[in-house]
């Protein structure tokens, strides 16, 4: 995702390791600059996906 703040990305960071919830984004829901700082909230957790891995049986 293309970050267009990365003062927010930092803040959005921050507000994760600060243990804050991501409903304390203060920004409008929405604007890039709530997206900014969701991508830094969201920035350790893994991506998901909506298809599940699929194993590989072959041995």
């Amino acid at each position: 995702m293309l970050i267009h703040s990365q003062t927010i990305y930092d803040e959005g960071r921050a507000a994760k390791a600060a243990n804050q919830s991501d409903e304390d984004n203060p920004y409008r829901a929405g604007s890039q600059d709530s997206l900014d700082w969701l991508e830094g909230y969201t920035a350790d957790e893994e991506a998901r996906t909506a298809t599940p891995p699929v194993s590989d049986t072959r041995h």
